[in-house]
């Protein structure tokens, strides 16, 4: 099942302006639809296309990249192999998980100077030191990121047209009303249940039950895991990932490596942490120390929080070992019975739908004066000249210490403020109140 991304359009781009000179590099987690997007839009918008999966060609074909001195040669060989005739000027090659062949990843320079067809890359776990070892990284390319649907991208794919109607009501500054809004947040949390894994969606949109959605969830957690321990055999990498749910839960101002690892973080597993990253199956979140319109200029690379890439995912790892656990976890969702200590999945979502915004994630925590508490704002994202603070709760109710905090100390960046939660629109002085389905189109209106 074919569903409409934002990669798609940011293809489109790069075939207009940049294909000449740059192969598009696809690159994202595995099981988020790169493959999917990627042949589709080599059906759609070429005459001809060959689709070359490294996981899956023989040797033979592997052995067309062993000579590039003359590409005439090299082009007659490939296609010979794969029984495909290009059409020079009008088609693309697919180099389909590419880091597990790294000399076609470095042969993209010389193919794409060569200029007679367009390339797409797609791939994960792309900068692991054994998929790039030994060969040159082509300048040649433009990477594109590729995240897990987002919600509006959720509801294209479900038929619904929510998306435009949630447009419609963020542009009318209005409340939409208790009946509407309490409609609209059960639609969020079955997103947030499903989460933006294509197969997870595509399970859902053919009638599965929450316990066979969650399955699809487990097996792609578990590839994930696989993944890790061929990186690293130890399986501290799966502990490193597991740990977030439990980390966010314990409310703390940063991730502490050494609770997941059971122990004092070495150097070594610092380097996990980065292989983690890489795998794109994660989000990270700096503390900027002093709030400036440069946040990666004031971020300080030892305090950070790490999100799931997938909200979705990130429920089935709040019970590992339970699965009907969390089937009455779903059941609470949506009927918005959710015990208010589980409020920390709102915080990963909106992490979640920022980056897929193309925005890094940064937040910011200061000491109480003559306390050793802490406030916290969950996320800054910049806006003009001006810093927009975000908070994300579960709940309205209460008095926004942090944020209106934040607003008094940092008054000369600080523009308007905004609280995201099941509340409907509301406005006090200058702290805007949304529901959580309108983060989205607040993100494309900023």
């Amino acid at each position: 099942m074919y569903f409409e991304r934002k990669a798609y359009q940011e293809l489109l781009n790069w075939k207009t302006r940049y294909a000449d000179r740059y192969a598009a590099m696809l690159e994202g987690a595995r099981r988020v639809g790169k493959s999917t997007i990627a042949e589709q839009f080599a059906k759609n918008e070429y005459d001809a296309y060959l689709l070359l999966d490294f996981a899956k060609v023989g040797e033979n074909v592997r052995k067309c990249f062993d000579d590039l001195n003359d590409m005439d040669l090299f082009f007659l060989r490939l296609q010979t192999e794969t029984n495909t005739n290009l059409i020079r000027g009008r088609s693309v090659i697919i180099f389909d998980e590419v880091q597990r062949f790294p000399r076609a990843r470095e042969a993209i320079k010389y193919l794409v100077q060569d200029g007679r067809y367009h390339y797409i890359e797609t791939g994960s776990l792309i900068s692991i030191k054994k998929n790039v070892k030994d060969i040159l990284i082509p300048s040649e390319e433009m990477k594109i990121e590729v995240y897990p649907m987002d919600f509006f991208e959720f509801h294209r794919a479900v038929g619904d047209g929510a998306d435009e109607r949630i447009r419609q009501w963020y542009d009318l500054k209005r409340p939409v009303g208790a009946e509407t809004n309490r409609k609209l947040m059960r639609d969020f949390r079955i997103y947030m249940a499903v989460g933006g894994m294509p197969q997870a969606v595509e399970a859902y949109i053919d009638g599965e039950n929450f316990i066979g959605i969650d399955r699809v969830k487990r097996e792609i957690i578990r590839l994930y895991e696989e993944d890790f321990k061929k990186i690293n055999p130890t399986g501290r990498i799966s502990m490193l990932y597991r740990s977030i749910p439990a980390q966010l839960a314990r409310d703390s101002r940063r991730y502490i490596p050494s609770r997941a690892l059971n122990g004092r973080k070495t150097d070594a597993d610092e380097n996990l942490l980065y292989d983690l990253l890489d795998s794109k199956t994660v989000l990270i979140s700096y503390n900027t120390m002093e709030p400036a319109l440069s946040l990666s200029g004031t971020k300080d690379l030892s305090s950070y929080k790490l999100y799931t890439a997938d909200t979705g995912l990130f429920l089935s790892l709040l019970f590992p070992d339970r699965p009907e656990a969390e089937n009455e976890l779903y059941a609470k969702m949506l009927s918005d019975r959710l015990p208010a200590n589980l409020g920390y999945l709102y915080e990963n979502m909106a992490a979640q739908l920022i980056r897929s915004s193309g925005r890094d994630l940064y937040y910011h925590t200061w000491q109480k004066t003559g306390s050793t508490h802490y406030y916290e704002v969950d996320f800054l994202l910049p806006s003009g000249d001006k810093l927009i603070p975000l908070e994300i709760k579960s709940s309205a109710a209460g008095k926004h210490e942090s944020i209106l905090k934040f607003e008094e100390t940092y008054h000369a960046v600080c523009g308007s403020m905004y609280l995201f939660s099941q509340k409907d629109v509301n406005r006090e002085k200058n702290l805007y109140f949304k529901p959580m389905y309108m983060l989205p189109a607040f993100l494309e209106d900023i």
